[in-house]
């Protein structure tokens, strides 16, 4: 993630009562770059329309919240459009997580689950270890995915009945559209220089269908191939998180005057 001796949340004022762009804006001009600096004496600082007062008492449950570990929070101050502000706040319990289904819409339709993390990568595989994905998921506090909104999260939430996805949701899909990069998965890691393997390079979502319909009918390695995509498709989501982040940090001008 951007290296920085301050999270990207910790200078974020926009989840604050009465708080837009205009006034966040104008608080780090004032000096206020990041939650200490405008606690520190927060009547030096002008918050326009916003009640100064409603402000202060945010920020203070804000940072609190952030040195509990208190994820919750912030899923509900920040929503989709500015979960991004999170990227990098729980750098140890940030999950990129990407499924492979059997191609069709039936409740059990998904065949793999993988999930990347500061600590490496794990599948869980249908047959095999699929349910143990309900408690692991629950570990973390930020989920990443690449159109996680409008399939991922609503195919896991369909399969896996009454689980508790509380997590803030980064779904770097519409993030890159906003920021005028289109394409799919594998057509804005080619635009980041992100390579695949020989082993996975050209495979699609529809690829990971058929190895999967080999795979039930005795194919000898297949199965392991289907686990390198599903594992690219999560461990390259890290550095095309970490150019999101860098890249909408400079599109509100948040290291502007920064040292």
């Amino acid at each position: 993630m951007v290296a920085s001796s301050t999270t990207t949340l910790e200078r974020s004022f926009i989840h604050a009562p009465g708080v837009g762009f205009l006034t966040e804006r104008t608080l780090w001009e004032q000096g206020a770059k990041t939650w200490d600096d405008f606690l520190f004496d927060p009547r030096s600082f002008k918050t326009g329309s916003a009640s100064r007062d409603s402000v202060v008492r945010e920020i203070e449950r804000s940072r609190n919240a952030l040195v509990s570990g208190v994820h919750q929070h912030f899923r509900q101050k920040l929503r989709q459009r500015h979960a991004w502000r999170a990227l990098d706040a729980f750098p140890d319990a940030t999950a990129y997580l990407d499924i492979e289904t059997n191609g069709t819409a039936e409740p059990d339709n998904i065949t793999m689950v993988g999930l990347a993390d500061a600590e490496g990568f794990r599948c869980f595989i249908k047959g095999e270890n699929l349910e143990s994905f309900r408690d692991a998921i629950s570990r973390y506090s930020v989920i990443v995915t690449f159109f996680g909104t409008g399939f991922d999260i609503p195919v896991i939430e369909k399969h896996f009945s009454h689980i508790q996805l509380d997590q803030i949701h980064v779904d770097l899909c519409p993030l890159f559209r906003g920021l005028g990069v289109r394409g799919g998965l594998k057509k804005i890691e080619k635009q980041f220089d992100i390579q695949r393997s020989e082993e996975t390079d050209g495979l699609t979502g529809y690829d990971a269908v058929l190895m999967w319909r080999r795979h039930l009918r005795g194919q000898s390695g297949i199965l392991e191939r289907l686990v390198s995509y599903n594992r690219e498709d999560c461990v390259n989501m890290i550095p095309l998180a970490d150019h999101a982040l860098r890249m909408m940090r400079s599109h509100v001008k948040m290291d502007h005057g920064l040292s």
